[in-house]
C-alpha cells in the first residue's frame, strides 16, 4: 500500500471515529437503590416538612452541623438511621457513631457527646421515628 493510500485510509478511519463519537450517547441506566437502602435500615428521603424540621433542629443545636450543606446533613442522618436500626437500645454506641458521622470543617472530630446526643434525637424524630 502506498503512503498516500495509507494516509487516506487513516484519515477515513479518524473521520469515522469522530463521526461515531459525536453521536448522542445512550442514556445511563438509572438504578433504584430504595430496596437496598431499606434492607440496610436507611429510610427514604424525608418529605419537605420533615426535611425542613430536621434541618432547623440541627441548626438550632449548632449551625455548623449543616454548614450550608442540607443534602449532606440529610444523607448523614439517613445513614445514622441504619445504625439506629441495628442497635436501637445502645445509646452510648449510637452517640459515638453520631459524633463520628457528623463532622464539619470547623469540627473534624465531631461535635462532642452532648451535641451528638441532640443530633441523634433529631435523626430519630424526623428521619427514622419508627426505629
Amino acid at each position: 500500500m502506498s503512503r498516500t493510500s495509507l494516509f487516506a485510509t487513516g484519515a477515513l478511519l479518524a473521520a469515522a471515529a469522530v463521526a461515531c463519537s459525536s453521536e448522542t450517547p445512550a442514556p445511563e441506566p438509572t438504578v433504584d437503590w430504595s430496596a437496598a437502602e431499606a434492607a440496610a435500615g436507611i429510610p427514604p428521603e424525608p418529605d419537605p416538612t420533615d426535611w425542613r424540621a430536621y434541618i432547623d433542629a440541627l441548626t438550632a443545636i449548632d449551625p455548623e452541623i449543616v454548614h450550608g450543606e442540607e443534602e449532606k446533613a440529610v444523607d448523614r442522618g439517613r445513614n445514622q438511621c441504619s445504625s439506629v436500626a441495628s442497635t436501637p437500645d445502645d445509646d452510648a454506641k449510637l452517640v459515638d457513631l453520631t459524633q463520628q458521622r457528623f463532622s464539619s470543617p470547623e469540627h473534624p472530630e465531631g461535635f462532642g457527646p452532648e451535641k451528638s446526643a441532640k443530633i441523634l434525637a433529631a435523626v430519630r424524630k424526623y428521619l427514622c421515628p419508627d426505629y
